[in-house]
């Protein structure tokens, strides 16, 4: 009988990816990792609503900015939206931003502005749980909106952390720069900062 040899050939540079299933495992490889390689990092991150209930909290009034991570090289915000919130059409402060739904449906809608100011839509797009988008300020300014009936929670990775940005103001039909602000900010980082005060 002849027998048939299976041969397999490892690729040495072949890196093997990791699931990241947990937000210590985000923020570690977050911390470890470089902007080049925040793209892959949030790709392979798979979290449930469990995993960042403890981080959330709600406002019938509007979306609330939840900190989980704050760091120089990146900040992680959870979201948490209700039935019809939206953001005001916005820019990034010349960072990155990726948005990974934690749970719900959104609709981004994305604007240019041409050489008189006026704001025209590029492009409309919808993302459910587990799919990401990418923004950047070269693609233009966009609005999120919680389309889905029910509450809903996306999960922000901003490199570098975003202090300011422009908001377009409905009334004035412009631009005005506006200071981030957290509606919450993790335990974690409260006692870090606290640490920091007394060294």
């Amino acid at each position: 009988m002849n027998k048939k040899k299976t041969i397999i050939i490892l690729d040495s540079n072949k890196k093997t990816s990791r699931l990241l299933q947990t937000l210590t495992d985000l923020t570690a490889a977050l911390a470890e990792g470089e902007r080049v390689t925040y793209n892959d990092i949030i790709h392979r991150t798979q979290l449930k609503v469990t995993d960042v209930d403890h981080y959330a909290s709600w406002s019938n009034k509007c979306y609330t900015r939840n900190c989980i991570a704050d760091t120089e090289k990146f900040e992680l915000i959870l979201i948490c939206w209700c039935a019809g919130h939206q953001t005001a059409i916005h820019d990034h402060g010349g960072e990155e931003c990726w948005v990974k739904i934690i749970d719900g449906e959104f609709k981004e809608t994305i604007y240019k502005q041409d050489e008189a100011d006026t704001l025209n839509l590029v492009k409309t797009s919808f993302s459910k749980t587990n799919e990401i988008t990418y923004m950047k300020d070269f693609m233009g300014f966009h609005r999120l909106e919680n389309i889905a009936n029910k509450r809903s929670m996306s999960l922000h990775l901003y490199a570098k952390p975003i202090r300011t940005c422009n908001m377009f103001d409905e009334e004035s039909k412009t631009f005005v720069p506006v200071d981030l602000c957290y509606t919450t900010v993790a335990e974690s980082i409260l006692k870090e900062k606290e640490k920091k005060q007394y060294v």
